[in-house]
C-alpha cells in the first residue's frame, strides 16, 4: 500500500506557522496526479511528489475547509492610493445613462452566457467587455463617444442573435471585420481588426499572404475606440490580395509582455480561421508599433517572411538620453537587455528586413542604433527615410516598402540550406528553425549560434552557449552529422529531438540535461511569468504580522486593478483551497501571502525543501541563500520553478514589476526588479516600487542564488 501525504486543514494547522502532514491513502488523489515528470526522476521522489500534489487536491474538498478569514477581509480602502497614468480618466456619465446601459449589457451577457459554446463567442464578448470596461474603468473621453458604447452594444445583440439562430455571417465577410479570441494569457477575450479581399471566401484552393499591422500609442484608444475604429478605418497598409490583420497588443504596453503574446495569438486565429500561408506572414508597424516590429522581429524572427519598423524605439538607455550618474540600479540595466534590440542584431539578417524614418523624425534615433548595431556586424541596415517627413510615411517611400515586403512574401521564409543566426541575451528568445539555445555559460550576456551548410552537412558556431537542442522537423531536416564548434557528431535518428552539452569545449550528444537548469520560457525574471498562461492564488488565511498582511491585501487589489486599467482582462483567480493539480500543470501560480496564510505556498515550500531549494520563510525570517530580513516587516517576492511541476513557475507575490510611473513611456515597460527580492515595507508601494528593496537577485543557471548577482 502507497501512503500518500495530505496537509492538515483545520485551522490549528495555519497557528504553527508551517505545515503539519499526516499520512493517507486516498484513492482519488492517487488517480488525479500526473505522471509526466522528466526523466531521471527516480521512482520513489514521483510518489513523494504525487503525495504531495494528493495534499494539494485534498485542500479543495468543501468538508476540509478551514474557517479562517480570507485575504478580503483586510482593508485595500486603507492602501496608499497610486494614480494610474493609463488609460486617462474619462468623462463623467449620466447616472441613469450609465445604469440603461448596464443593464442592456448584463442582459446581454446573461443571454451568451446560456448558449451553448459556440466558437463565435469571442466576438460578442469583446464587445460587452468594451462597452463594460469603458463604463467601469471611465473610458468615455467626449460626449461623441456615447454613440459608441450604442454602436457595440446593437452589434452585440445583433451577433447574439445571429450565433442564436446558428449563423456568424461577420466571419466569412470580407472588407473591415472585428472578431474576438480568448488569450490564454489569462482567459480574457481580446479583439482583432482585419482586413479581408473581396473573394477571400470563394477560393478554398488559394492561401494568402499575411500583413501583421502593429499600432502607434493611443493612450485613449482603450478596447471601445480600437473595435469603432476597426470597424471604419482600413489603415496605413491595404495591399492588394493579401489578408491585414491589425493585433489590439493589449492596447499600449509596447507589444511587449502580454502584448507580444496577443500579437502571436492574433496571427494564431487569423491562420486558423482564414486561408493564410505561414510561410508568407509580413510584421510592420509605425511609432510605438515600429518599437514592437523591432523587438518582435529580432525575438519571434522565425514566424515572419519579412519585416519594416516604422520610427519606434530600439533600446532603452540612449532612447531616454540617460547619463551613467543618471542610470537605475544594476540589475535593472541588465533586464534592459530582454528587450533591447541591438543585442539581438544578427537575428534580423535571417529575412528582409527594412527600416523607415521621416527625415525630421526624432524618432530617427532608432534606426541610427541600429545602423550602429548592424555595422558592428559588417552589415548596413537597410534604412529609407521620408524626404522632409516628420513623424509620418512619405507615400513614396511607403510604397517602396510594401514593394519590397511583396517581394519578400513572393520568396516565402527561407528553408533548407540556407544559413541563419541566432543572437540572444535572454533565453525566451533563443530559436530559428530546429536549433534553440537552452542555456549560456553567462547569463544576460551576448548568446550566438551560427549555422550554415557547408559539404553536405551542417556546421554550427556558437559564443557562451552551454547547451543546445536540435528541433527534428519533417519539412526543415538536419541530416545525420553535424559539426559543432569544430566537434564533428553523429546524430542519432528516430528522435524528436536532440539534446547537446558542452564540457571543457567537447560537445556531446547526451539523453537528458538537468532538470532543473534555465532554459527558454523557464528563466525569470519575475515578469517572464505574465507573458504564458498564469492562476493567481490568494489566501485564505493569515500570516503571523498584520503589517505584511496588510500589503499583502495592498498590492494584490493593485495588481487586479492594474491587470485590468493596463493589460485589458480580469485575472484568473482561485483561492489556496481550490487549486488542482490540474491547475498546476496547466499554469505558472502567482501565489500571495505566505506559508502561514496560503496553503499552495506552505505546500510548494514542503515539496522544495525535498529539493535544492533556496527560498526560506517562517514566522521570523525571510530567506534567500545567504540572504534574510524579519519576517514581521518584509516581504517576499520572487519567481521559481514548480518544484510539483517542472515545467511551470511559481511567483510569490508580484505581479509585473513595471508600475504605473513607468507607464509614461512604452521604453520603460520593461521588468524593474530580476529573479526575487525582499521588499521591506517601511517604505510603502509606489508608482515605481512595492516598498524598499532590502536585496534583490538573480538565480544562476541551477536556480540558485549568485552572490555576484545580488544587490
Amino acid at each position: 500500500m502507497i501512503q500518500f501525504l495530505t496537509f492538515a486543514s483545520g485551522s490549528d494547522s495555519h497557528l504553527l506557522g508551517k505545515a503539519t502532514w499526516h499520512l493517507a491513502t486516498p484513492r482519488s488523489s492517487a488517480q488525479a496526479c500526473p505522471t509526466q515528470f522528466s526523466p531521471g526522476r527516480l521512482i520513489w521522489q514521483r510518489i513523494w511528489l504525487c503525495g504531495i500534489l494528493a495534499g494539494i487536491l485534498s485542500l479543495a474538498c468543501p468538508s476540509e475547509r478551514a474557517a479562517g478569514p480570507r485575504l478580503a477581509a483586510q482593508t485595500p480602502q486603507a492602501c496608499a492610493e497610486i494614480q494610474r497614468q493609463l488609460p486617462p480618466e474619462g468623462i463623467a456619465v449620466p447616472p441613469e445613462q450609465l445604469a440603461a446601459w448596464h443593464r442592456q449589457i448584463a442582459s446581454l451577457q446573461a443571454k451568451l452566457d446560456a448558449l451553448p459554446t459556440s466558437p463565435s463567442a469571442p466576438d460578442v464578448q469583446i464587445l460587452l467587455k468594451a462597452c463594460r470596461y469603458a463604463l467601469d474603468i471611465h473610458e468615455l473621453y467626449q460626449t461623441k463617444d456615447f454613440a459608441k458604447v450604442d454602436r457595440l452594444v446593437d452589434l452585440a445583440a445583433e451577433r447574439l442573435t445571429a450565433i442564436e439562430a446558428g449563423q456568424s455571417p461577420w466571419a466569412t465577410g470580407s472588407g473591415l471585420q472585428v472578431r474576438g479570441f480568448t488569450s490564454a494569457i489569462d482567459g480574457s477575450a481580446q479583439p482583432l481588426g482585419l482586413v479581408l479581399p473581396e473573394d477571400w471566401a470563394t477560393d478554398s484552393q488559394r492561401s494568402l499572404p499575411l500583413y501583421v499591422w502593429l499600432h502607434g500609442r493611443g493612450d485613449k484608444s482603450t478596447d471601445l475606440h480600437f473595435i469603432c475604429e476597426r470597424l471604419d478605418k482600413t489603415g496605413q497598409i491595404a495591399p492588394a490580395n493579401a489578408i491585414v490583420v491589425h493585433p489590439f497588443g493589449r492596447q499600449c504596453i509596447g507589444f511587449k509582455s502580454a502584448g507580444e503574446t496577443d500579437v502571436m495569438e492574433a496571427i494564431d486565429f487569423v491562420c486558423e480561421n482564414y486561408p493564410v500561408d505561414r510561410e508568407r506572414i509580413v510584421l510592420m508597424g509605425f511609432s510605438m508599433g515600429g518599437a514592437g516590429v523591432w523587438h518582435l522581429a529580432a525575438h519571434y524572427g522565425e514566424r515572419f517572411a519579412a519585416a519594416s519598423p516604422g520610427a519606434g524605439f530600439a533600446e532603452t538607455s540612449r532612447y531616454q538620453r540617460l547619463k551613467p550618474e543618471h542610470f537605475p540600479p544594476r540589475y535593472e540595466q541588465i533586464l534592459w537587455s530582454i528587450y533591447d534590440v541591438p543585442g539581438y542584431t544578427r537575428n534580423l539578417f535571417n529575412f528582409p528586413f527594412v527600416a523607415y524614418s521621416g527625415e525630421l523624425d526624432k524618432q530617427i534615433q532608432a534606426a541610427q542604433v541600429m545602423e550602429e548595431a548592424f555595422a558592428a556586424e559588417g552589415r548596413q541596415l537597410p534604412h529609407l527615410i521620408g524626404p522632409g517627413m516628420g513623424h509620418k510615411y512619405h507615400p513614396d517611400t511607403l510604397a517602396e516598402i510594401l514593394r519590397r515586403m511583396h517581394s519578400a512574401v513572393e520568396q516565402g521564409r527561407g528553408r533548407g540550406q540556407q544559413p541563419f543566426s541566432i543572437q540572444s541575451q535572454h533565453p525566451r528568445y533563443s530559436s530559428f528553425r530546429w536549433l534553440v539555445i537552452d542555456g549560456a555559460e553567462q547569463q544576460y550576456a551576448d548568446t550566438r549560434a551560427d549555422a550554415s551548410f557547408v559539404d553536405s552537412h551542417w556546421h554550427v558556431t556558437t559564443k557562451n552557449v552551454s547547451r543546445l537542442r536540435l528541433r527534428i522537423l519533417e519539412d526543415d531536416p538536419i541530416g545525420s552529422e553535424m559539426i559543432v564548434d569544430d566537434n564533428q557528431l553523429q546524430l542519432p535518428s528516430g528522435e524528436a529531438e536532440l539534446l547537446l552539452t558542452r564540457e571543457a569545449d567537447q560537445w556531446r550528444v547526451v539523453d537528458e540535461l538537468p532538470e532543473l537548469r534555465k532554459r527558454p520560457r523557464l528563466s525569470g525574471p519575475i515578469d517572464d511569468a505574465f507573458i504564458d498562461p498564469f492562476l493567481v492564488v490568494v489566501p485564505s488565511g493569515q500570516s503571523a504580522h498584520p503589517a505584511v498582511d496588510q500589503w499583502v491585501a495592498c498590492e494584490l487589489e493593485n495588481f487586479k486593478t492594474r491587470w485590468r486599467d493596463l493589460f485589458r482582462g480580469d485575472l484568473r483567480i482561485k483561492s489556496d483551497q481550490d487549486v488542482t493539480p490540474e491547475d498546476m500543470q496547466r499554469y505558472h501560480l502567482i501565489l500571495w501571502g505566505t506559508p502561514h496564510s496560503n496553503r499552495v505556498i506552505n505546500a510548494l515550500f514542503t515539496a522544495g525543501e525535498q529539493q535544492v531549494w533556496p527560498l526560506q520563510w517562517n514566522t521570523e525570517s525571510a530567506r534567500v541563500g545567504q540572504w534574510n530580513a524579519s519576517a514581521d516587516q518584509n516581504v517576499l517576492l520572487a519567481i521559481y520553478p514548480n518544484p510539483l511541476a517542472n515545467h511551470r513557475y511559481i511567483v510569490l507575490n508580484s505581479g509585473p514589476t513595471f508600475r504605473q510611473a513607468h507607464d509614461r513611456t512604452n521604453s520603460l515597460q520593461n521588468p524593474h526588479l530580476p529573479d526575487w527580492a525582499i521588499i521591506g515595507l517601511d517604505q510603502p508601494p509606489s508608482d515605481t516600487l512595492p516598498g524598499r528593496v532590502v536585496h534583490t537577485g538573480f538565480f544562476d543557471d541551477a536556480w540558485q542564488p549568485s552572490v555576484p548577482w545580488t544587490w
